[in-house]
């Protein structure tokens, strides 16, 4: 079964990621979490995302698109990465999911690839 692991971040580990003093131990954890997953032959992909400011956000209002910048919603934690993965089940999604580095992890089952 295919899992996405979505990976969500706060305000402070974006900055890690950019911070010469902290950005070390930032990559350090995150290089060993990727090294276990792949070691292990259960990741099928999955990439990092750069800072939420990045985004552009498009909403659909009255039949009408408009384009926001920035993320969906202003939270605390924001959307940093994700992983798909392939595990026999959802304990084991979850038991990757804790390893993760960060402070929450949204675990969902993928639904079957489109024809």
């Amino acid at each position: 079964m295919q899992y996405t692991l979505m990976l969500f971040e706060s305000t402070e580990d974006f900055a890690a990621r950019k911070d010469p003093d902290k950005q070390q131990d930032y990559m350090a954890a995150w290089s060993h979490y990727v090294h276990a997953l792949r070691e292990s032959g259960v990741v099928v992909g999955g990439f990092g995302l750069h800072a939420p400011e990045t985004a552009a956000t498009v909403k659909r209002s009255e039949g009408t698109m408009l384009v926001q910048d920035g993320p969906v919603s202003e939270t605390k934690e924001q959307l940093g990465g994700f992983f798909v993965i392939d595990v026999p089940d959802l304990d084991a999604a979850l038991a990757w999911a804790a390893r993760a580095p960060v402070n929450a992890v949204e675990v969902r089952q993928n639904l079957p690839a489109m024809k």
